[in-house]
């Protein structure tokens, strides 16, 4: 999309309120023009192909076609920036982690933890994902390789035996990213692995039994006092923050209500800290797709401690702002391809 022209949005949902409230949102912000809005997924898929807009926001919950199968026809046929529109129910949840992995960029949900927050009042929010989505990758193939014959990178180091825990943070482009690279971690990992990706409530729980589902390692959401295991891993719960604290009997987890410690909940930034006070630079931290810079102060802090840093690549990265904020700072001991990011891992851990 030509940086100087406007974003053009097609803005798709069957309630009439929501569809002109979010014409509202955008045409009061000068970075868009809405071109189009649609009621059901069958007008979303015929004016996707007519219109071809730079992003499209959409319902999951519709009549005729829904959100999903929209979806998947919308990227079969005329590939789109698309940001979903989703209720913060179990099902909700469930539909999203589904439009994320068949290739939705990111997704805004109706309503908020709390009655006070919702759609309505975030409009800055949503007009700034769809921005980010809109200026997103969306082309990037993941090739299959052989892992087990892979060579070492050049210039990487082959174990890093020191590691405590593997920390990974990530944002806009994350749960696809992670889908993608969970079916390649190993079988067994001698250390935890904890991801921390910004998410609001029971949508983290839904990535993780889906991840679950995929992955030779378990995979489950975190839990208050819970404690870190090999051959786990970690999903921080939406909406809250996330910490590590060192005990005698090792590395558990403490998970409390935000304290105005970050715009995240969870923050790579606050995890990245505890991890720091627990264990020092004992630490391969992973900086994966996102929008922002949250937690490059925290990697600052581990890789002066000694930790081993990783940023994914602007190529394969939905949106390069978390890895490229890493790059800039200097701290990543290598920038790889999302393909390489497990084998990697998996390599140093030995």
């Amino acid at each position: 999309m030509n940086s100087e022209k406007k974003m053009r949005v097609l803005v798709v949902d069957d309630s009439a309120f929501m569809r002109g409230t979010l014409v509202r949102f955008f045409e009061g912000d000068n970075r868009f023009e809405v071109i189009g809005t649609a009621t059901n997924g069958v007008e979303a898929v015929q004016k996707a192909v007519e219109l071809k807009p730079d992003v499209i926001t959409l319902d999951i919950e519709m009549p005729e076609k829904n959100g999903i199968d929209a979806l998947a026809e919308i990227m079969a046929n005329a590939p789109t920036r698309v940001v979903m529109v989703s209720s913060l129910t179990e099902a909700g949840a469930t539909a999203t982690m589904k439009a994320l992995e068949l290739g939705a960029i990111d997704f805004l949900p109706k309503a908020m933890a709390d009655s006070t927050r919702n759609i309505f009042s975030q409009s800055k929010l949503l007009c700034d994902k769809v921005y980010a989505a809109g200026r997103a990758q969306i082309n990037y193939v993941r090739p299959r390789v052989a892992l087990v014959k892979e060579a070492p990178q050049a210039g990487s180091q082959l174990r890093f035996k020191n590691a405590e825990a593997v920390l990974i943070g990530v944002s806009t482009g994350g749960p696809k990213a992670l889908h993608q690279i969970i079916v390649d971690f190993p079988k067994t990992s001698r250390a935890p692995i904890v991801i921390i990706q910004h998410m609001p409530p029971n949508f983290t729980k839904a990535m993780a039994e889906r991840l679950n589902e995929l992955c030779a390692l378990t995979v489950t959401e975190a839990q208050d006092g819970q404690k870190l295991e090999s051959n786990h891993i970690y999903i921080a719960p939406g909406g809250l923050q996330s910490r590590v604290q060192k005990t005698p009997t090792g590395l558990v987890f403490r998970i409390t209500p935000d304290a105005g410690e970050s715009l995240y909940k969870p923050s790579v930034e606050v995890m990245g800290d505890s991890l720091f006070e627990a264990v020092g630079g004992h630490i391969i931290a992973l900086m994966m797709t996102g929008m922002g810079n949250d937690g490059v102060k925290a990697f600052e802090k581990l890789k002066q401690a000694g930790a081993y840093v990783i940023a994914q690549d602007e190529a394969t990265s939905t949106v390069y702002g978390m890895p490229r904020a890493v790059v800039e700072k200097g701290l990543a001991n290598e920038v790889l391809p999302l393909e390489k990011l497990a084998p990697t891992i998996e390599r140093l851990l030995g």
